[in-house]
């Protein structure tokens, strides 16, 4: 699947290095030296070089080697294809794709809704599902997600309670 992993930024330097703004979670893969990226208007992009500067993600492509090559590149999307399926070696690690559509159950088994969307905040995912009522956020944390079944589709919750009713 054809995923954005990043966009190219300025010039940095007159040796044709690029600022990357980062949109993966595996950017040691995704913009490893060899590795290819690809763009709507440049086509593939070869990644010959990589280093962080100030905390900045630098890359060089093969065949740009100019300050004036970059900023023809600049503010274009980088995609990578990747397979979503693919094991990480983390059994509690998941590709939002993986979550969208899955069916969401109670632990009594009774159906609860759909999730729509996995909303991404510097303290923890939320779980958007769509349920008879409307939309339920619930935190993707383990104490409240104790089942997650990608290969099936199918995630229980345990949603919290206000006053003893499911919100």
């Amino acid at each position: 699947m054809r995923l954005l992993v990043g966009r190219i930024g300025r010039a940095h330097g007159i040796l044709g290095e690029a600022t990357i703004e980062v949109r993966t979670d595996d950017p040691d893969v995704r913009f490893a030296v060899g590795a290819t990226v690809n763009t709507d208007k440049h086509g593939d992009l070869k990644i010959i070089s990589g280093r962080v500067h100030n905390g900045i993600l630098l890359l060089g492509f093969q065949g740009i080697t100019t300050r004036n090559q970059v900023e023809q590149l600049r503010n274009e999307m980088m995609y990578s294809e990747v397979d979503i399926n693919a094991s990480t070696g983390d059994d509690d690690e998941y590709h939002v794709l993986q979550l969208i559509g899955c069916t969401v159950f109670l632990e009594s088994g009774e159906k609860y809704g759909e999730i729509s969307d996995v909303i991404n905040l510097p303290g923890q995912d939320l779980l958007a599902i769509q349920t008879g009522e409307g939309e339920s956020l619930i935190p993707f944390v383990h104490q409240l997600v104790p089942e997650v079944d990608v290969k099936n589709k199918r995630i229980v919750v345990i949603p919290p309670t206000i006053s003893g009713e499911l919100k």
